[in-house]
Order: structure tokens, then sequence, then C-alpha cells
């Protein structure tokens, strides 16, 4: 009797598990055996943010919360001051109404299969996939961006955004259930997003340095440039933040906490910033004094002007100065503002852009 063929694609999955467990970078959340809350933290935080990004702020963040029942009863301007510096501030939100859910929920322990993890708040099905299959070995799939370009690069497949997604989970449904059965489930499907952050990138992927080349249909086509298409960019939305720096004669500064707005928060919901007035138009000093229900001292001229992109919009930041004399007669009943030192204004929740203005 002849013997059984192999799977076509076993090989794949073996060469990409070998790769993986020689190069794989020796990230903190990366401990033997998993420890599934560091993993969940890593996974919110690596959330349309980069792993330089991330390592600067991951052990800092699991000093300040060690575990899930430390993360679940903080205040969540605690929450936010810790995740400062990371962007997308909602996640950090997401994140601990999770914990909070895993705690009330599921006896503090997070879940181990895809539809508990689900229907967490913030875990969507990549996130779900990532946590049941690395950290508990189960038959998940995943697919972040990383991972779509990997598969749509093997196969050559130059499909548009849409169908390249649908695919992609398709074919990764059917190689973790191969991977699954070979035991290597984990390896396989981190291997793979490794893969793509590192070798396979965008643009100009490393094929010399590629574990599976030799069967890359869009490497032998010389297109591998071309796939996955590029997404069209949309139109990013303009915005004017005017901030007033202001002080008081002990070199105290006035900071304000921005409101929440919807179940996101709204942008920089939340956080602490400089009083500051946005628009679309133009405004004088003399009008952004009332504007920000500030005293009417004087306003100085623009001292620090930048650019910062958010996903969805394109924000000029202009800075000016000004000083009160006594800022103890000063109260604002509508707004939650107060006095803080320099020193102290480092540790509040505060945007990169007002992290820049505040402190330099």
């Amino acid at each position: 009797m002849p013997p059984a063929k192999a799977h076509p694609n076993l090989e794949f999955v073996r060469r990409v598990v070998r790769w993986f467990r020689a190069a794989a970078r020796p990230l903190p959340w990366r401990i033997s055996p998993r420890d599934p809350y560091r993993s969940l933290v890593s996974e919110f935080m690596l959330q349309q943010t980069q792993v330089a990004r991330v390592l600067e702020k991951f052990d800092a963040f699991i000093d300040r919360f060690p575990t899930l029942l430390h993360l679940a009863n903080a205040d969540e301007r605690d929450v936010l001051a810790s995740w400062s510096g990371l962007g997308y501030y909602r996640r950090a939100r997401l994140l601990h109404a999770a914990v909070r859910s895993i705690v009330d929920s599921h006896d503090g322990r997070v879940p181990r299969d895809v539809d508990a993890l689900m229907s967490l708040p913030g875990l969507g099905r990549y996130t779900a996939g990532a946590i049941a299959s690395i950290v508990f070995g189960n038959a998940a799939p995943i697919v972040d961006g990383n991972v779509a370009r990997v598969l749509l690069r093997i196969s050559a497949k130059p499909m548009s955004t849409d169908k390249a997604m649908a695919w992609a989970w398709k074919q990764s449904e059917r190689l973790a259930t191969l991977a699954y059965e070979q035991g290597v489930v984990g390896p396989f499907n981190e291997g793979l997003m490794e893969l793509g952050a590192t070798i396979c990138t965008p643009g100009t992927p490393r094929c010399g340095s590629c574990p599976i080349a030799p069967s890359c249909q869009a490497r032998a086509r010389g297109v591998q440039g071309l796939i996955p298409r590029p997404k069209a960019k949309a139109a990013q939305k303009k915005l004017v933040c005017e901030v007033v720096v202001v002080s008081d004669p002990r070199g105290r500064l006035l900071v304000e906490r921005r409101t929440l707005r919807g179940k996101s928060g709204g942008m920089w919901g939340g956080l602490w910033q400089a009083p500051t007035h946005e628009h679309a138009g133009d405004v004088t000093p003399r009008g952004l004094a009332g504007l920000l229900e500030l005293p009417p001292v004087r306003i100085g001229k623009v001292t620090l002007e930048f650019e910062h992109l958010t996903t969805h919009r394109r924000v000029l930041f202009r800075v000016r100065h000004a000083r009160v004399p006594d800022a103890d007669t000063l109260a604002w009943p509508d707004r939650e503002r107060r006095w803080i030192s320099r020193e102290d204004a480092a540790g509040l929740a505060l945007s990169n852009p007002q992290r820049r203005i505040l402190l330099g």
C-alpha cells in the first residue's frame, strides 16, 4: 500500500515554525509558559501601534498593574496615565473594561475559547484568535495586515482589500487546523505575524531571508511588491487646536480634563491638556481668552506650531503662553481644571501633542 501523501501545506507550516523558533524577537510577553494576562495587555497595546513603541511602555505598565486583578481594581485615570504615550486611548478603556468583565464573569481568568474572548469589550476576531491559539493552543485562525500580506503573496493573490481579507481568513482557518493537528498552532500563528512584521514587509520585502521564499508564487513572478493592492487613503479632516499654556507666579501650570464623548470617549477624551480650543477656521488671541474662559490677561504670540496626524485627522497645534497674577482667586465651576507643577504634570494622562507642549 503506497504511503499517504502529506498535506500540501504541511511543509509551509513546518518552515514557518522552524524559522520562528530560531528567529523570534525576545519580546517581554513571549515568556514560557505564556501568561494570559500579559498576552492580553500586549495584544491591546499592539493594535495600530508599532512594537518599538509598545516596548517603551509594556514593562512599566505591568509593573504598575502586575496582575489582572490589579488592573481591574484600578481607577480609569490611573490606567490612562500609564497608557500615556501609546495613543488610541480608547484601547486603554476597552482593556480596562475587558479585565473587569473577566473578573465579573469569568472568575478572574482569561477565557480560553474564541467565542468567550470575543464577548469581552474590545476583542475582535483577530485578538481573540491570537490569545486562544498562542496562549491556549486552540485551533483558532488569525488575520491582521501582516498575516494577510504573507498569505496573499505566497499565493500571488492581487485582491482588493475586502476580498483579500475574506480570502485570508479562510486560508488562515485551514492552516490553523493543520498546525493544530501537528501540535504547533501557537508558534505557527505567531510565526506568520512575525514573518509579516520583520521579513515580508510592505513595499520591499526581504525575500532573501524568508524561510518560505522557495514556495512564494509572488516572488516567482516578481510581483511581491504589488501585493496586496494598496488601500485607498481616506481624506483626513483638518483641525486647528489653539493652546494657551497658562502659568502662575509659583510656576504652576493650568491643566484641564477633556470631556468624554460617546462610547469611545472621543479624540483624547478624558485626558489632560493645557487649555485648548478646537476649530476649523481662525481665532484671535483676544477671542481665544473668552472661548477658554481665561481671565483678561495678555496672551502672547504663537511660540510653537506643529502638525499631528491621527488616523482620520490632520491637526495643527498653535501654542501661546499667558501668565496670571493670582491663581488662587480663579475658579471654573463648569470646567474640570486645576493647577499643577511641571513635575506632577509628567504623571498625568496626556496625549503626545500635549505632552510635547507641557513638558517639552
